[in-house]
């Protein structure tokens, strides 16, 4: 069946849609007569964003007017060498007419490949549980934080349970603050094919501190989140976008605008050459989410409380490769009463669709 394309005139959040809805990781732009155009995948997203687009853009913003393309005819074999031989998930097939034919993809071609969330290859996730959660007191009073329910689920529960359908094998809780509330949930609730364990803070360690406590480990990216963030982000597209960066670290990025409310003034000395009426700033921010190469590890001290932003600057000032992963799926983070009732709302609306 032909697959579904995208006209010049789509955005990027329809492209976005595109990839989730087809699980191809890959959307093709095509003119009125069916002739490919373009493709669009999760990285040429982020890359926008990086560059200072967003969703609302123009799909020709961003695609690649020149992918790597077969004939409808090739054979299997052959697709599969020219998909391995670029590191590619999919490429477009192309009939005899310059028409878009179908989308030859590697899990369809090579039954073994894994059909798991794509995130096998970080060798353990950290979820940093052990905070006391202040500012939701009274409710943090008597449970801890990642304890308390969104979605009919604490939230410690559905960080598993994400991690768990993106194919990460093995998990590690950082916890201190009724420790003991965490660990006795998850051993009942505990999804099958993740192994849990726990990194028990006698101190308070920051939001980096705990990972000194990890055990030996075998060489390989490890993915690092806080467990009061609630997100739908893609855990096998950061680590891919990780390992093509090269990264000593990666960083997860939301977008965060700021709209002033006042007309502002440009000048020069003392005369006014230019007035922008109520402009919206745009930031990149911190959202809680890392993937850290086996060599940065090596550099965080046992037992010292140390943040993250700490190992974030120390690197970036050593010249270390630091990437930032833009996040464009669902994303909140839950610091007090205002931010959960907003987040039980709209979580409300996401799961029928995204699930965790």
């Amino acid at each position: 069946m032909k697959p579904k394309s995208l006209p010049p005139s789509a955005t990027m959040r329809d492209a976005v849609a595109l990839i989730e809805e087809s699980r191809r990781g890959i959307a093709t732009v095509t003119d009125g007569a069916g002739a490919l155009l373009g493709t669009i995948t999760d990285g040429d997203v982020r890359r926008l964003i990086l560059r200072g687009g967003g969703l609302d853009s123009r799909v020709t913003a961003a695609m690649n007017s020149s992918p790597l393309t077969a004939p409808a005819d090739t054979p299997d074999r052959e697709l599969v060498a020219m998909l391995q031989e670029r590191g590619l998930e999919a490429l477009p097939l192309i009939d005899a007419g310059g028409r878009l034919a179908g989308i030859a993809h590697l899990r369809d071609l090579v039954p073994e490949a894994d059909e798991r969330g794509g995130a096998e290859g970080f060798v353990a996730a950290v979820v940093m549980a052990g905070g006391e959660g202040t500012r939701l007191r009274p409710i943090t009073a008597t449970i801890p934080k990642p304890m308390i329910e969104v979605g009919g689920m604490p939230l410690i529960e559905r960080h598993i349970r994400h991690l768990a359908r993106a194919g990460v094998r093995r998990a590690f809780v950082a916890v201190n603050y009724l420790a003991h509330a965490i660990e006795s949930h998850l051993s009942a609730s505990r999804p099958a094919g993740i192994a849990i364990d726990y990194l028990r803070e006698e101190s308070k360690l920051g939001t980096a501190g705990a990972l000194s406590l990890l055990p030996p480990l075998e060489a390989g990216p490890l993915l690092v989140l806080n467990a009061d963030v609630v997100h739908t982000a893609d855990y096998g597209h950061l680590l891919a976008y990780h390992q093509a960066q090269r990264a000593a670290l990666t960083v997860a990025a939301i977008e965060h605008h700021v709209q002033i409310p006042y007309g502002v003034i440009r000048a020069d000395g003392d005369h006014l050459v230019g007035l922008e009426e109520k402009p919206s700033q745009r930031f990149l921010c911190n959202a809680g989410i890392y993937v850290l190469s086996p060599e940065t590890r090596q550099h965080i001290a046992r037992n010292k409380q140390v943040d993250m932003t700490d190992i974030i600057v120390d690197l970036a000032k050593t010249g270390a490769s630091v990437a930032v992963f833009p996040v464009h799926e669902y994303w909140a983070d839950i610091a007090d009463a205002e931010d959960l009732a907003r987040v039980r709302r709209e979580l409300g609306k996401l799961d029928g669709t995204h699930g965790g």
